[in-house]
């Protein structure tokens, strides 16, 4: 491979504009190769590379205005000491020598009497690049022995469900879509969250393409879909299997894809018999008709692409969900079409050096060989809820309210996040790429930790954020434009580079210089600890891979991007065009004796919410609640910068009129949303864009914003779902009332 240049800023002439090639970082799937206008050392814009197939010229609305978020008047430009109340956001500047030497001395502190498993790290897709997201920072917190955060708040259980079924992260080409017969979108809103999908689907429509949208809440792509069909929050899985009913009944299938790339469909055949459209209509409430309809739509063609997103997969059967989604292409023979088949992830096309990035093997071994604890992001209420051996952390409710749904469902749901009969507290937190006071789930719970005395926080960000409020030292971060860094993506196939456009702003330091920095001043020996940013995006991928073979560094830092080597058929990746199914077995595994082998169901299946319909808390709280994210924010990110949120204004309570009615709610009245776990009051909105049954809260506004109380979040459980240990946040049942 090919030597990198240096990231140094060419000389310009005074007042020209010169272009360097970036990508965004956030927690989409587009991963846009962008172009950083920048003049006299400033960054005057930020467009969509026209060169890029994928991006188009084209930007969301967020990363059109990135100007505002870099030079933001409330950015952190030097490191900040709490002075005031933990929450109370009260801070003054610092230098970075003290800040280092106050992390590292406390540190230090914590290991000689706690050991270093009282240290945890709280990062995720704050910053989706190779680099800010998982290198140095991960090679930091192993060389300290510190515990393991599993990183499970978004996509762990689809990622398990595809991983069992098909073998790998793996899907349609996004640009495939544009020739799709029929597109089901199902529990993804592409407008506010995978905008270079939506053209494509757009597109796909003018040609004559039949589109349905799969969601409990009318979304914007939903209203502009030939159909919605308002489903109930955790019950794909039956509508999936009531599709699989009709395929096989009325024979729309491919038998030569079945018989050369399909395991266990004998038995998947017997399983199905029994999921009737109207068993499955009683279930997830789309009419048995609307089912009929569906199926014969899917099976009527092989163009027929499946999008799916993560919403679908966060209620307590999610894992289950997307796995038995994830059987439908290979029934139809979908997969032996570009524009057929399913989408969820593309992220394991990749032929990352995790290992290389992350050096696992820095970590400390207990004498049986064990590595330090690993703790669920989802459960970090309860984590920091211990604060003492003898006081365990176990409140009268159990690990979070939501739990004792445990009787009416199989599942098995997680016990002490800190494991041990008498586990160690947390002693210090170390926030990056994340925000947990507002996405974490159970946010009562995270607040009374977060404002525990005895703990050490670190937030290392660009804003003071809802958790940084609660920090002892708080760290200025840089913006995308400030560094370099390399990525992947999950919603196509292409490398993206992202170069450093401008000097940081203030003070501010990336994610690897700073534990760079940290390790020095800790006395972390390993030479990993001190590798430049450029070495670790010359090793980031395996360039002898086949999916690299014959590619050259040097295309990816002239155009920005470079395409994985996949099969293609009419000049779309096609990964399954043939089967090659990263399987045991090497084929789609409608039966998988992997999960037989652990004691769980072998065949697609139907498995409830931990807080279902059936389940004895719908008579206490019988409305489900379900929180889409907003169009102008990406997650909590952005929702601090006035011109994307004025457009939002306060979050409001989107309830169904019948449900209205029940309560005596009027439109625009003030409510009380509540449950066991905490309450929120906001406006009501009446509306059948949310279906009956479900309230719909837009998420993404911070703690403090005016015009609600409360937070939603401190209303969703730390339950966990089947597969992949993850959130799941759309299983949450409430009550409203006239505030």
């Amino acid at each position: 491979m090919n030597s990198l240049p240096s990231s140094a800023e060419h000389a310009a002439t005074p007042g020209a504009t010169r272009i360097v090639k970036g990508a965004c970082p956030h927690d989409c799937p587009d991963t846009c190769a962008l172009e950083y206008h920048v003049a006299d050392g400033k960054l005057i814009d930020v467009k969509g590379s026209a060169t890029h197939s994928v991006t188009g010229g084209v930007l969301c609305t967020k990363v059109a205005k990135y100007p505002l978020r870099t030079y933001h008047p409330t950015r952190i430009k030097t490191p900040l000491k709490r002075v005031g109340a933990k929450g109370e956001g009260k801070f003054v500047p610092i230098s970075w020598d003290e800040a280092l030497s106050t992390i590292a001395s406390k540190f230090k502190s914590i290991i000689a009497k706690h050991g270093a498993e009282a240290i945890l790290p709280y990062s995720y897709a704050g910053n989706m690049g190779i680099l800010q997201y998982a290198s140095m920072d991960r090679r930091f917190f192993h060389a300290l022995g510190a515990s393991q955060l599993d990183r499970t708040i978004c996509s762990s259980a689809g990622a398990a469900g595809l991983q069992i079924t098909l073998g790998a992260r793996l899907g349609t080409d996004v640009e495939a879509f544009a020739h799709s017969e029929a597109i089901i979108l199902w529990g993804t809103n592409p407008i506010t969250s995978n905008l270079h999908l939506w053209s494509r689907c757009q597109e796909a429509k003018r040609r004559g393409a039949k589109l349905i949208a799969i969601d409990p809440y009318r979304s914007l792509s939903a209203e502009k879909c030939h159909q919605w069909l308002a489903i109930k929050p955790g019950t794909d899985a039956a509508l999936a299997l009531a599709m699989m009913h009709v395929l096989i009944r009325d024979d729309l299938l491919d038998h030569e894809y079945i018989a050369k790339h399909t395991l266990g469909f004998a038995e998947l055949k017997t399983r199905v018999a029994e999921w009737t459209p109207e068993r499955a209509a009683a279930i997830c409430g789309i009419p048995a008709n609307e089912i009929e309809a569906l199926a014969a739509l899917y099976g009527g063609t092989k163009k027929a692409a499946i999008r799916l997103n993560y919403g679908m997969q966060r209620h307590g059967g999610g894992g289950m969900a997307v796995r038995t989604v994830a059987c439908l292409p290979a029934l139809t023979g979908a997969w032996t079409e570009a524009s057929g088949g399913l989408l969820l992830s593309s992220s394991g096309a990749y032929p990352m050096n995790t290992a290389y990035l992350e050096r696992p093997d820095l970590m400390p071994r207990d004498a049986n060989g064990k590595p330090p604890r690993m703790v669920n992001m989802c459960a970090i209420g309860d984590a920091l809820y211990v604060t003492s051996p003898s006081r365990g952390g176990r409140t009268e409710s159990g690990w979070g309210w939501g739990l004792a749904a445990e009787q009416q469902n199989p599942i098995p749901l997680p016990a002490s996040p800190l494991k041990g009969e008498e586990p160690t507290p947390i002693h210090a937190l170390f926030v990056y790429n994340s925000n947990p006071a507002a996405v974490a789930p159970d946010g009562n719970k995270v607040l009374a930790g977060l404002a525990r005395e005895d703990l050490f926080t670190v937030v290392h960000d660009i804003f003071v954020t809802d958790t940084a409020r609660y920090a002892d030292i708080v760290l200025p971060a840089t913006t995308q434009p400030e560094h370099d860094d390399i990525h992947r993506s999950y919603g196509h196939y292409d490398i993206v580079l992202n170069r450093r456009a401008i000097e940081p702003v203030g003070e501010s330091l990336a994610n690897t210089e700073l534990f760079r920095r940290l390790a020095k001043l800790i006395g972390l020996k390993d030479p990993c600890l001190s590798e430049s940013d450029e070495s670790m995006i010359a090793h980031a991928f395996d360039w002898n891979h086949p999916t690299l073979a014959g590619q050259a560094f040097d295309s990816l830092e002239r155009d920005g991007f470079l395409r994985l080597n996949y099969p293609k058929k009419d000049g779309f990746i096609t990964p399954f065009l043939n089967g090659s199914f990263g399987t045991p077995s090497g084929k789609c595994e409608f039966y998988s004796e992997a999960l037989a082998k652990r004691g769980l169901d072998p065949l697609p299946n139907y498995t409830p919410p931990h807080e279902s319909d059936e389940c004895d808390l719908a008579n206490e709280y019988p409305l489900s609640l379900n929180t889409p994210p907003a169009r102008n924010f990406m997650n909590s990110t952005f929702a601090n910068i006035e011109e994307l949120a004025k457009p939002h204004g306060a979050p409001t309570l989107q309830i169904h009129p019948n449900d209205a009615a029940r309560r005596g709610i009027a439109n625009e009245a003030r409510v009380k949303v509540w449950n066991r776990r905490g309450e929120m009051k906001l406006a009501a909105k009446i509306t059948t864009d949310t279906r009956e049954g479900v309230a719909t809260i837009l998420w993404g506004h911070w703690r403090d914003h005016p015009g609600a109380e409360g937070f939603v979040n401190d209303l969703t459980s730390q339950a966990l779902t089947d597969f992949g240990q993850g959130a799941t946040f759309y299983d949450c049942r409430i009550e409203v009332e006239i505030a």
